[in-house]
């Protein structure tokens, strides 16, 4: 080659070109994580299924509460803007809630156009001024929680609707009542008296049965007239469907997202699962839950038939993120277990139910 005459251009050694892949990929995802991540988009409300949950319900905020009943809501507001950088604590529908995440994220990967996904909706009777605290809050978690309802010490009740909520959660007995008279679901959550850990990729769900997911029909027959009276009656009307109760919605719309899984032969995979646990018996009353179940197209994954037997062991074997149950009976069972339960106030059992111990009961939403 004369001395100034341009190179040849070498062909890259073997090895040059896997050796280059790490260093791309390594540069790729040192950028990649620079770039703010983006959120997915919230979905149209009457698509999805919509989960309002209360500020007390989400975090704890226990010593806020304290400040309001002792020094009153200017004292109240006050507190929260000096502490709005710090954030509250989980509350006992905090596992709940990033199930449900867990499950959306799944879902978009399944389907990314599709809004058939949990819609979580903050609902609160706090003053607008303590929204930033609670932003702060939901974000040191890493919530997907855009939809805010901020009422100003009136009743968030009449919006619930608006929102298209399939199940509100409340730390506030007075408020879920109202819901439930309004034709909502709706439960009062109650936190565990231990910790016990949950399932981080698979939600589950335990239901009771009568006044829960079913009408409490069979249950006012047993106060009338006694257990006997009651088997007879289950026996005479086993291909009866029982009357829908006020959490059936709700079923039905985890069976609808289920069923999506189910589509893409994950059924065994599936990041929802369902339980019926109920206090009849199998052999002398269960046929007719299950059937009234398959009547409405219908299903739980597993049903336990407890035949009066305490609630709170099984509970503790399933670990359940909630159960719902209308007797503060099994509700207190439960939390001795360490299960997240949550009080259905419906049905003839509210006439005469035991109230929740004054540590458990949450003073205002």
């Amino acid at each position: 080659m004369e001395p100034g005459e341009p190179r040849e251009p070498r062909e890259p050694g073997p090895g040059a070109e896997t050796a280059a892949a790490p260093r791309w990929e390594e540069a790729k995802t040192f950028y990649d994580n620079l770039a703010p991540k983006k959120k997915p988009k919230s979905p149209k409300p009457q698509n999805a299924v919509t989960i309002a949950v209360s500020s007390r319900a989400l975090f704890r905020m226990d010593e806020e509460q304290r400040i309001y009943a002792e020094q009153g809501v200017e004292e109240y507001v006050r507190y929260q803007l000096q502490h709005e950088n710090e954030p509250f604590s989980p509350g006992p529908a905090f596992p709940f809630v990033k199930a449900l995440e867990a499950v959306n994220t799944r879902l978009r990967e399944l389907y990314p156009d599709s809004d058939d996904v949990f819609d979580i909706v903050l609902v609160t009777n706090n003053h607008a001024q303590v929204g930033v605290r609670l932003i702060n809050s939901i974000n040191h978690y890493d919530l997907f929680i855009e939809r805010f309802c901020m009422t100003g010490g009136n009743s968030p009740i009449c919006y619930l609707k608006a929102y298209h909520t399939n199940l509100y959660l409340s730390a506030d007995a007075e408020k879920v009542q109202e819901a439930i008279d309004e034709g909502i679901a709706a439960a009062t959550i109650f936190s565990p008296n231990r910790d016990v850990a949950v399932s981080q990729s698979q939600l589950r769900v335990a239901f009771d049965g009568d006044a829960v997911l079913f009408s409490d029909e069979s249950e006012r027959i047993v106060k009338a007239h006694g257990l006997d009276r009651f088997f007879e009656h289950e026996k005479a009307h086993e291909n009866k469907p029982l009357a829908q109760g006020p959490l059936k919605g709700f079923l039905e719309a985890l069976g609808r997202l289920q069923k999506k899984f189910y589509s893409k032969g994950l059924r065994l995979e599936c990041p929802i699962r369902t339980y019926l646990v109920t206090a009849r018996s199998a052999a002398s009353s269960g046929a007719r839950a299950l059937k009234t179940l398959r009547s409405w197209g219908l299903e739980t994954d597993e049903a336990l038939f407890l035949a009066g037997a305490p609630k709170g062991p099984l509970l503790e074997k399933i670990r359940p993120h909630i159960f719902f149950d209308d007797q503060m009976f099994h509700v207190a069972g439960a939390q001795e277990m360490g299960t997240v339960a949550a009080h259905v106030p419906y049905g003839v059992a509210q006439a005469s139910r035991r109230t929740a111990p004054a540590k458990q009961a949450p003073p205002a939403q």
